[in-house]
C-alpha cells in the first residue's frame, strides 16, 4: 500500500472544492482509493491538502481518467505535489 500525501492549489473557495472533493468519493472507491483526509492550510484556505492510500499506481489510474472533473474543481492542475509513503 501506498499513502500520498497530495498538495495543491485551488481558483474556487474551499467549500465549492470539498463539495466536489466529496462527490467524487465514489469514483475514488472505484479506482480503490481511500480518502484519508482532506484539508487546507490555517491561513490559506486556497493551499489544499489531501492524504489518500491505495495499491501501487491507483491514484495515477484515477487522475489519468479523471483529470478533467479534478480541474473542473478549482484544482490547479499544475500546481500540485505528489510525496508518496510506502508502509
Amino acid at each position: 500500500m501506498e499513502t500520498t500525501v497530495i498538495t495543491f492549489d485551488i481558483t474556487s473557495s474551499f467549500e465549492d472544492w470539498a463539495n466536489a472533493y466529496d462527490n467524487s468519493l465514489p469514483k475514488q472507491k472505484e479506482f480503490g482509493l481511500e480518502s484519508l483526509y482532506r484539508g487546507h492550510e490555517k491561513n490559506n484556505p486556497n493551499k489544499c491538502v489531501v492524504i489518500v492510500s491505495a495499491s501501487a499506481g491507483a491514484l495515477d489510474k484515477f487522475m489519468e481518467a479523471n483529470a478533467e472533473m479534478v480541474a473542473a474543481s478549482g484544482h490547479v492542475m499544475e500546481s500540485t505535489v505528489l510525496t508518496t509513503y510506502f508502509s
